[in-house]
């Protein structure tokens, strides 16, 4: 029997960062028309539900039911695409007019963030998709240009709708680690390409979990 050892220095991993945040609006259930989301500050996963809903019987415990979960998130930044003004409750007239309180239609999202450890910060990624999104309004501030200048941030409170995943409850958020050793770097690629619309192939787009897993695994 090995024993076991705390703190070897390719253990002690770290994330950081968010980087490469893309937007999907869907059409007809395909998450496609992506573009580039520079700006980008923070997003920042809050989680919900799960919570213990006890049943009692013969005066103990018979069982502790969880509610369902949810993914809740908020993204922060100093810029956003244009075509993100939808999903934000916000329509345009053909001359270029903005109208405020309008629908907010779903949308999907991906991003990036760093993966390292004590002896390569720069280790790898992990991709972050999320899908059946939609914006809340939030709050935006407006201040005098002073002798410290700082710049304006955005927010929005982000909540979802699941999607379907075969053999699996439906989800809102799926990951994969380019450092996990089951993780092919070919399939890898081949779902980055889709991704961020790398190559010959279409316009870049946001697969759903189940496409996403069989790109992982190299099956054409």
């Amino acid at each position: 029997m090995s024993e076991l050892v705390w703190d070897e220095l390719d253990q002690r991993y770290f994330e950081r960062g968010v980087s490469h945040g893309v937007l999907y609006t869907p059409t007809a259930g395909v998450y496609s028309a992506g573009v580039a989301w520079s700006g980008l500050t923070t997003v920042t996963e809050s989680p919900g539900g799960a919570e213990s809903n006890k049943q009692y019987a013969d005066n103990i415990v018979y069982v502790n039911l969880l509610s369902a979960e949810e993914f809740n998130a908020t993204i922060e930044a100093f810029t956003f695409p244009l075509e993100f003004l939808a999903h934000d409750g916000v329509a345009k007239t053909a001359n270029g007019l903005q109208i405020g309180m309008q629908s907010r239609p779903t949308f999907g999202f991906s991003w990036r963030s760093l993966k390292g450890n004590a002896e390569d910060e720069d280790l790898g990624f992990i991709t972050n998709m999320a899908y059946g999104l939609q914006a809340s309004p939030s709050e935006k501030t407006n201040a005098t240009v002073n002798e410290s200048p700082e710049l304006k941030q955005f927010s929005w409170s982000i909540s979802s709708t699941p999607v379907a995943v075969t053999g699996f409850k439906p989800t809102a958020i799926i990951k994969v680690d380019s450092t996990d050793p089951d993780v092919d770097p070919e399939g890898l690629e081949a779902l980055l390409d889709v991704l961020y619309g790398r190559g010959a192939g279409p316009s870049a787009r946001l697969p759903l979990p189940d496409e996403v897993d069989t790109l992982l695994a190299g099956t054409p």
